[in-house]
């Protein structure tokens, strides 16, 4: 039997997949559309996470679903020897939402922890080594995310918006609100969320409307394009 060691994860990632997408309007998950042959949603957001482990490090992925997400439980089977999986049912004495789902899965993390969302996916230059670069940046700032550059407004008021402004060749971030009814003063909207171990207690305020975000000063790694598959159109 392996030593307890091989199971301690250098860092966790947080897979929220207990949705019910009722926005996408698909008979199946979201996370599950087909974007190529053999190639869905979920395997794109997460060939950033399949970058952190090419790195050399040992990842945790928390799934957090419920029991109409078993077809993305069998899916993530191709990802076995890959990531170490934890799976956890979306416990239902938390808040339904997003910040429900981290909280569930915050007990099994394990170092540095970062929140990647199944629909999301992040594209273009600056995108494969993106996660891994702001899980090393929580070493220092504590909080670091992965963001693209946005001005539509009504996208704005969808995402996790954020202005972020550069200091001495740093993209950090000023000001952040999930959701804004107002979207003016923001630029940018994040996709992924990396947080240190001992901040991370913190990390559903990120995704709580009308919570005080706790990503403001974080760095900002600035990508092309981030993509969100809430509509079966993408």
């Amino acid at each position: 039997m392996p030593g307890s060691s091989v199971s301690v994860p250098d860092v966790s990632i947080i897979l929220p997949c207990a949705g019910f997408g009722t926005r996408f309007g698909a008979p199946y998950s979201k996370e599950l559309h087909c974007l190529a042959p053999g190639v869905t949603v979920l395997d794109r957001s997460l060939e950033s996470v399949v970058e952190v482990v090419k790195s050399g490090l040992h990842v945790r992925l928390v799934v957090v679903f419920g029991t109409h997400k078993l077809d993305t439980v069998s899916y993530l089977a191709r990802y076995a020897e890959t990531f170490h999986m934890v799976f956890v049912y979306q416990d239902e004495s938390f808040e339904p939402g997003l910040d429900g789902a981290i909280r569930s899965a915050l007990p099994m993390t394990r170092g540095p922890v970062a929140l990647v969302l199944p629909d999301i996916v992040v594209t273009g230059a600056g995108s494969a080594g993106s996660l891994l670069a702001a899980l090393r940046h929580t070493g220092v700032t504590g909080w670091s995310v992965v963001a693209a550059e946005e001005h539509d407004p009504g996208t704005l008021r969808q995402m996790g918006a954020l202005a972020v402004a550069e200091e001495g060749g740093v993209v950090r971030v000023g000001a952040a609100t999930e959701k804004p009814a107002d979207p003016s003063g923001f630029n940018a909207f994040w996709g992924m969320v990396a947080v240190a171990e001992k901040e991370a207690h913190r990390l559903p305020d990120v995704v709580s409307k009308g919570a005080d975000s706790p990503l403001a000063g974080a760095v900002a790694l600035m990508v092309e394009r981030i993509v969100n598959y809430n509509t079966a159109t993408g």
